[in-house]
């Protein structure tokens, strides 16, 4: 029905030419409208129900209020100290796609020296999908260790992916025990990786926090960085392809792209039917390098991913943490020699830190506010060994390792024992 619109004077002033009768036109401010309009059914939600779960850091006193994205879980993390600044649905269990390929890569890094001979197995060049992202590197094709991690980052290769296994492990599945090893070191607890690049497996999940956990080892690798965080790259012909390959980063917030974001240096992009889109991102701002990883999103994850680096860096700060803590940490199996100094210092032992360490807190947030806890670590020969959690109402803030200093020593060359905290 189309719509109709009338003004009653207009009417009453038809009636009278008609009619010829005397009529009592209604002041301007009488005259109304009579609207008829088709229904029309209600706008359909533009936002995935996932939009509308709170953050888990929300409810933590003076924590700035998150902002809304539509990725089903998320983590910020400092990729220098550790601490979590945004957190959502952080240990629910999703499928990563091809970030998966953070952690080949990384244990590439770890277990094949640069100079390693990279030639093209028959298995791993006819043992993906077909359609899935690959370099087309067929049997034979001989390639530098460098160009064939370049070729895992920049083009998310899936073959060269089940080369690296075969070459470190054997085969795939016993390269996935590798993985999975590797992830319960860096504390992961929701991750079981089945396959070394990320194609669909309903064993294969990890977390957006065990995620997190496993791009902040990675960053730390510094050959690993040289891999995701490259824009452009070229691969000359090879024994077998006569003609250049040319890559280019996937991640559309490095500079130059089209989403690009001031900071960004790099990540991983991931995306299949099932897991949706998965997206690690490395970005500096000022004094602070953050991590953000968003599983199950939309748009390629970048507005999110977008959104939480504002949030970051716009509402929390560096707080230099291990003047106020490094002084001294519980000791309680000290030598017998050591048990009399123990006791005159208050049965603590004297510890130092190889560099200063930070936490990333909200502005509002105090040193005193923040908690220290401390693990010592088994360590049978040489100077203690001290794992320490910096917290904020529960939350982690920062993690560092702290080393005991010899006693005795402290006492003959400097009484106060705290010259390096």
């Amino acid at each position: 029905m189309k719509k109709k619109r009338f003004r009653r004077g207009a009417a009453l002033l038809l009636a009278l030419v008609i009619t010829g009768c005397s009529v009592t036109v209604p002041a301007e401010d009488e005259y109304y409208d009579y609207d008829y309009y088709e229904e029309v059914e209600p706008t359909q939600d533009p936002h995935m129900p996932a939009y509308y779960e709170p953050a888990q850091t929300d409810s933590l006193a003076k924590w700035p209020a998150a902002p809304a994205i539509e990725g089903k879980a998320a983590v910020v993390i400092d990729l220098m100290g550790g601490g979590i600044l945004y957190a959502k649905n952080a240990d629910t269990q999703l499928y990563p796609a091809s970030i998966t390929k953070i952690m080949t890569c990384l244990l590439a890094c770890e277990n094949l020296p640069m100079d390693t001979p990279f030639v093209m197995s028959e298995s791993a060049a006819y043992g993906i999908e077909s359609g899935s992202s690959s370099i087309y590197a067929d049997t034979g094709e001989e390639f530098t260790m460098e160009q064939a991690l370049m070729a895992l980052m920049l083009e998310s290769a899936n073959e060269i992916a089940l080369r690296l296994a075969e070459m470190i492990s054997g085969n795939p599945k016993k390269f996935a025990e590798l993985m999975n090893q590797r992830a319960r070191e860096l504390g992961c607890t929701n991750t079981h990786f089945n396959n070394p690049h990320g194609l669909p497996d309903i064993n294969h999940y990890t977390s957006a926090m065990d995620m997190a956990l496993i791009a902040r080892a990675a960053w730390n690798n510094k050959q690993f960085r040289r891999f995701c965080c490259t824009d452009y790259y070229n691969i000359p012909p090879t024994n077998i392809q006569p003609e250049t390959r040319y890559m280019r980063n996937h991640h559309q917030m490095m500079e130059g792209m089209d989403r690009a974001f001031t900071g960004v240096f790099g990540g991983k992009t991931g995306y299949t039917t099932a897991a949706g889109n998965t997206l690690v991102t490395y970005a500096r701002r000022g004094n602070m390098r953050l991590g953000v990883v968003v599983l199950k999103s939309l748009d390629g994850a970048y507005t999110d991913t977008a959104n939480l680096l504002n949030y970051g860096f716009d509402n929390f700060a560096k707080l230099n943490v291990s003047k106020a803590t490094a002084e001294h940490a519980l000791w309680p199996n000290a030598l017998p020699c050591e048990k009399y100094t123990l006791k005159n210092m208050g049965n603590v032992y004297p510890l130092y830190f190889r560099s200063r360490v930070y936490a990333i807190v909200p502005r509002t947030v105090e040193i005193s506010e923040v908690i220290c806890t401390h693990t010592r670590r088994r360590n049978a020969l040489g100077s203690g060994i001290i794992d320490m959690d910096f917290r904020y109402q529960d939350n982690l803030v920062a993690k560092a390792t702290a080393y005991a200093r010899p006693v005795l020593k402290d006492l003959l060359i400097d009484p106060s024992y705290n010259r390096k905290a």
